[in-house]
């Protein structure tokens, strides 16, 4: 293999004596060429495997010439809307359009279509009718079978009817995208390729769909919500790669069957993964326009695991990676970290070292590997499991292991800990080493609620077990003579919240004297339970109706209430509070969170000065930036 950046031109390809390309991958991201994109993974995997692969990065949508750059491919288009589904990267969850793309040169936003994958394949069709189009990416993966869209307000179907796609890999396609190569340079047809783990396909023929849960059909999810309520827990316990079974969703007399999962990489495999000759760097075409400002947050991060079994309502990693944990090894890491150290830029920082969840690095439980994640049950919530292994030697001995390498200063966690794996773990040893060497001052931690009949529709603990946490966390700073605070990520407007439930999480940050500078409103994105909760109104895992706030005027009294104090949210405030019969927290009393409609200048002062600007909990009295990114939740 050439130690280079794949071809994104014909004198590219000229240059490594290449008259066309085997694929030719489009995608929604500028050219990346780091493992983590996940464009670069698919592409170096099937490089290893001897195949020729181009790359179209942003290519005009509104010109079919665009796509006619590297000429046809031998075998296939491979097609991703990015790292990020289109509609989350460009829109936030008010629906206004985001100013930047950070997947973009210079942040530049439009650079990609709405709803890219569709659009990009359809133009695809307009050129080369024929040649086999394969789907993939988190994009494609979260609307593989018929699913709610947020932004349209309705039902859509699968992903690859409207994309005229020939088949998805989803999940983590290492495995599946080099067996569906393997099989069409063997000469067999796309129309024929059924059969393969870890892939959607359509097909007119009911009688050849074998072993399949056939779900209900497309009108009948259009027409009744608890029949989607229905489907789609169907399809969240069918995410394991030993249990799960195949699905056939129809449309009229035509069908889309999704086969089970892609068994997980083993360690092996995942260290040969992230061993392939990987630029590090964005495409050196980007750099008069400023690079790509995505690779900042991971340049020197290391991914160490995939995967999670934290189970979280609100995030699509069940259905994306699956609950079964994935792991390189220590040799791998520290090789990569080697690397990292000798990066011009590197300043002695590891800014990360984990994945989904930092601190898991193996299955929940032995059974996992063999028989697969339990279906109906959690391993975390509501309580561990009995079979659970909470143990963080492993990590420990990780994390000491990159302390030591020469140039490296201090090696943060960012990606984030699951709280309640962290107390489960009777030995205290991973906590002493977080707060001594891992913590620069404040420790994200995302218990996302204070109201309990809320953290159980999110699958979070229960808050009794942060507070535990909060604890302990405090207690072990003080005994290593430390300073050092937690910055905990909250939601807003989750189903399950109704306004006494978002003045119940006010009171909370009142007493902590916390004021958060940012707030998350909760975000329907395609394929969680929380999302399928907000279309139906119940909760798909046992059909109990569930709360849901809708209206433009209560997600904002919601989002109002964690920023009590801010001028702007006065009258939010008021009305949140006097709509829940809340009056006794209106006035000029230090438990208040905002005074009456009239008071005068002197009255005004007088409540500044009574809010408490300390902080109680360990919570930090600073007012951080929080990050948009989804894999800070965990």
């Amino acid at each position: 293999m050439i130690q280079d950046f794949l071809p994104v031109c014909r004198d590219d390809m000229k240059k490594r004596g290449w008259e066309q390309c085997d694929f030719v991958y489009v995608c929604g991201d500028a050219y990346v060429d780091h493992p983590s994109f996940g464009h670069a993974i698919i592409s170096r995997v099937l490089e290893s495997h001897g195949y020729k692969v181009g790359i179209l990065a942003q290519p005009d949508w509104k010109n079919k010439e665009s796509l006619m750059a590297l000429g046809e491919p031998r075998l296939r288009f491979l097609v991703s809307a990015g790292n990020m589904d289109s509609m989350v990267n460009h829109y936030s969850v008010s629906r206004h359009r985001r100013e930047k793309d950070a997947y973009t040169p210079g942040g530049v936003m439009g650079k990609r279509p709405d709803y890219a994958t569709v659009v990009y394949c359809n133009l695809i069709r307009t050129v080369y009718k024929k040649t086999p189009v394969i789907i993939g990416g988190i994009e494609a993966s979260l609307r593989r079978l018929a699913h709610y869209d947020y932004w349209s307000g309705k039902m859509k179907r699968s992903i690859l009817l409207d994309s005229q796609a020939d088949l998805i890999s989803y999940g983590m396609g290492e495995k599946s995208i080099v067996e569906i190569a393997d099989a069409l340079n063997s000469g067999l047809d796309v129309k024929d390729i059924t059969f393969i783990d870890g892939t959607v396909y359509k097909t007119k023929k009911k009688d050849s769909i074998y072993d399949a849960v056939f779900l209900p059909d497309y009108d009948e999810l259009k027409a009744e919500k608890r029949k989607y309520a229905e489907s789609f827990y169907i399809q969240y316990s069918n995410t394991d790669p030993f249990s799960g079974k195949r699905l056939a969703e129809p449309y009229g007399d035509v069908f889309v069957v999704q086969n089970p999962p892609a068994k997980p990489l083993t360690t092996q495999e995942m260290d040969d993964v992230y061993a392939l000759p990987y630029m590090r760097t964005y495409h050196p075409s980007y750099e008069e326009a400023g690079g790509i400002p995505a690779i900042r947050e991971v340049k020197f991060s290391l991914i160490s695991n995939r995967g999670c079994f934290g189970g979280c309502s609100f995030c699509a990693l069940t259905f994306h990676q699956g609950r079964i944990i994935q792991v390189r090894s220590h040799e791998s890491i520290v090789a990569e970290a080697k690397v990292l150290t000798e990066e011009p830029d590197f300043k002695g920082y590891i800014h990360d070292v984990g994945g989904p969840t930092a601190n898991f690095r193996f299955p929940a439980c032995k059974k996992q590997l063999t028989k697969g994640a339990c279906p109906g049950k959690q391993c975390l919530f509501p309580k561990p499991c009995g079979n659970l292994i909470a143990d963080h030697k492993d990590y420990i001995e990780l994390l000491r292991k990159l302390r030591a390498l020469p140039k490296v200063k201090k090696v943060f966690i960012r990606s984030g800990i699951r709280f309640d794996y962290v107390l489960a773990d009777k030995k205290k040893d991973f906590l002493r080493e977080l707060c001594e060497y891992h913590v620069s001052g404040q420790l994200k931690v995302a218990p996302e609620h204070v109201a309990d009949n809320v953290l159980k529709r999110m699958g979070k603990p229960e808050n009794a077990v942060y507070r535990k946490f909060v604890d302990e966390y405090n207690r072990m700073n003080e005994k290593l003579g430390k300073k050092q605070y937690l910055v905990p990520y909250l939601m807003s407007s989750h189903p399950g919240s109704t306004l006494n439930e978002a003045i119940e999480l006010a009171e909370y940050l009142r007493d902590l004297g916390y004021m958060p500078e940012q707030v998350q409103d909760f975000y329907p994105t395609p394929s969680t339970i929380s999302t399928c909760m907000y279309y139906t109104g119940l909760d798909p895992r046992t059909m109990e109706p569930v709360y849901v706030p809708k209206t433009p005027k209560e997600k904002a009294m919601q989002r109002a209430l964690l920023q009590y104090y801010l001028p702007q949210n006065r009258q939010l405030v008021l009305s949140a509070l006097k709509q829940a019969g809340r009056q006794d927290l209106i006035g000029t009393k230090p438990n208040c969170l905002v005074a009456p409609e009239q008071r005068s200048d002197s009255q005004r002062s007088h409540a500044d000065k009574n809010r408490n600007p300390h902080t109680k909990g360990g919570v930090s009295p600073r007012k951080p930036k929080h990050s948009s990114k989804k894999s800070r939740r965990s």
